[in-house]
């Protein structure tokens, strides 16, 4: 038998009847009626019961059914395995940036990496918000993005998280805050704060922990990018609250270092970084290209794999 038989069997015992199942396959009813006969010839046994007006399925044409469906299932898969191979040899990968990832993530040997698996893909990478590369994933114009997550996971996106570091509080050195241990959120009220603007995430979680204990803040400055924010912390403009991995690497690249910072007292305040993609109705990754370039995200980040139990493909919450 092949896959020509087992379609025209399908549609046959879809329409039960050979003239409607041949107008459907675009096929003369002979044709149709001599590919089933032909089926039940090697098979050896009948798979229709035939009237004058209708068809209907023998038992063993009703138990056929579910495995010629399955049969014919796997190789639709198996044909579009082959076309998605065929995509990674002239296909391209958007992806979307947050500002500050080297600290916590190397994105530039990520995509070193995956130029050298599949060097005919164009790689484009755009630089954004959280809730605009979020956006972007959601609405196809991006296949994937690194950003902070904050809230829950929406309809139709994955979230695998990479990196989940507690927030400091930056000052500069003459501040009282530097060095400190044990600060609260009460204890900088009377702070001036620089700020990242609204549609960052790490802006949405500082607002959202002040929120959850009824606090207000005073916000002095707001910028677009963390070097910048940091900067005006240097000079005593302001405090701010940052991941703890970013100020450490800031206080590496200076000696003697312009800027401190103070640990929060718990419960800590914890910065996540996530890989977002969107998902098909099975909970995979869209796209051959998304698909390649998240197994070698897997393999480079072992996170990922203590988190795969829970992420499950669906993402969590953050």
């Amino acid at each position: 038998m092949d896959l020509k038989q087992l379609e025209h069997f399908v549609m046959v015992a879809s329409e039960q009847n050979f003239t409607r199942a041949a107008e459907r396959l675009r096929i003369v009813q002979s044709g149709l009626s001599a590919s089933i006969k032909a089926l039940e010839e090697e098979l050896g046994t009948a798979l229709f019961i035939r009237t004058t007006r209708r068809v209907s399925m023998t038992p063993t044409g009703r138990a056929f059914l579910v495995e010629a469906r399955r049969v014919l299932a796997a190789a639709a898969d198996a044909r579009r395995l082959v076309d998605q191979m065929q995509g990674l040899q002239r296909g391209s990968l958007s992806i979307g940036l947050i500002q500050g990832l080297s600290p916590l993530f190397d994105i530039a040997q990520m995509l070193g990496l995956f130029r050298t698996a599949y060097p005919q893909i164009e790689i484009r990478v755009t630089s954004g918000g959280s809730l605009s590369l979020i956006e972007g994933v959601r609405t196809g114009e991006l296949d994937l993005a690194f950003t902070q997550f904050i809230g829950s996971v929406p309809s139709g996106i994955s979230a695998w998280m990479l990196a989940c570091e507690p927030m400091v509080a930056a000052c500069s050195p003459g501040h009282w805050l530097a060095g400190g241990r044990d600060v609260t959120l009460g204890d900088m009220i009377g702070e001036t704060f620089v700020d990242l603007h609204p549609d960052w995430g790490t802006r949405q979680l500082i607002d959202r922990s002040f929120g959850e204990q009824r606090l207000q803040r005073r916000i002095g400055f707001e910028v677009n990018d963390p070097s910048t924010q940091l900067d005006l912390v240097a000079h005593g403009l302001g405090i701010a609250l940052v991941p703890k991995a970013v100020i450490a690497n800031r206080i590496d690249e200076q000696a003697p270092s312009l800027v401190r910072f103070a640990e929060l007292a718990e419960p800590e305040i914890c910065w996540e970084l996530a890989a977002v993609f969107a998902h098909d109705e099975r909970r995979l990754p869209v796209g051959a290209v998304t698909r390649s370039f998240l197994e070698l995200l897997r393999a480079a980040v072992p996170i990922l794999d203590e988190l795969e139990a829970e992420a499950d493909f669906g993402g969590r919450a953050a």
